[in-house]
């Protein structure tokens, strides 16, 4: 059976952020994922946590200055000192939650690709090291470049060529399905192809992104598909609940 996790940042937005750990567990979810508790503070999700009774399966490295439309900084030239803070940073926060994994945004291409994709493998080298010595898996994510344009790795493929370039076991792909989607669609097959590279499944329907059943995508095959492979992670459910969260889950409650 699949592990479902809402995640926070798209789900119960009616509700302060605060009050959305608990409004998941009532729900019946056991785990939750968000972009950044580091805008939350560690204390302050340790409790939430504690009082919904929930794990935190997944968050992000600070990625820049998201307002500003930043997607990252791994993968930008003079920005070494920020990311490594970054890196120290997601993994103190990752030891005091009990998180085991975390996502990394390489960032948007300014100018030359190769030389992102470079500055990245050595900055990601040295990453994967410092997680390791704490049991942390860091992840890469499929982004697409129609809702995102720029954005360094937009299909598992490339997702994968920065993977087998570091060579590191802790470092995986973040799965998501409605990005691969937009830009390559072969759900299931790319997960039989590398049930043992993925870190982290992410669904949203396509096109819209709302839950399950919204769109294009044949969740109940592909989501069984997963199941009879063998996958025993997480799926987080990040998407645009339409009319609203609670009722988003009718596909989910049978």
């Amino acid at each position: 059976m699949l592990n479902f996790s809402a995640n926070l940042s798209f789900l119960f937005q009616e509700l302060p952020m605060a009050e959305r750990y608990a409004a998941a567990a009532a729900n019946g979810f056991r785990a939750v994922e968000f972009l950044f508790p580091q805008d939350e503070g560690r204390e302050k999700v340790a409790e939430a946590l504690a009082a919904a009774n929930v794990q935190l399966q997944l968050f992000n490295m600070r990625a820049g200055d998201w307002s500003a439309g930043e997607r990252g900084i791994a993968s930008l030239i003079g920005r070494e000192d920020e990311f490594f803070a970054a890196v120290d940073e997601a993994i103190e926060y990752a030891v005091a939650l009990g998180v085991p994994r975390v996502n990394c945004l390489p960032g948007l291409v300014r100018d030359n690709r190769a030389r992102a994709e470079d500055i990245l493998v050595e900055r990601l080298t040295v990453a994967a090291d410092m997680f390791a010595k704490k049991g942390l898996t860091l992840l890469l994510e499929n982004i697409n470049t129609i809702d995102m344009p720029g954005f360094l790795l937009p299909t598992t493929r490339d997702v994968f060529r920065i993977i087998d370039r570091v060579k590191r076991d802790n470092v995986k792909l973040q799965y998501d399905l409605y990005h691969a989607q937009r830009m390559e669609g072969e759900l299931v097959q790319t997960l039989l192809a590398n049930l043992d590279r993925i870190g982290h499944i992410q669904i949203a329907d396509n096109p819209g992104r709302g839950q399950p059943g919204t769109g294009e995508i044949n969740y109940p095959f592909v989501l069984q598909k997963f199941d009879e492979c063998g996958y025993t992670g997480w799926v987080g459910l990040e998407y645009k609940p339409v009319p609203d969260t609670v009722s988003s889950f009718d596909w989910l409650r049978p």
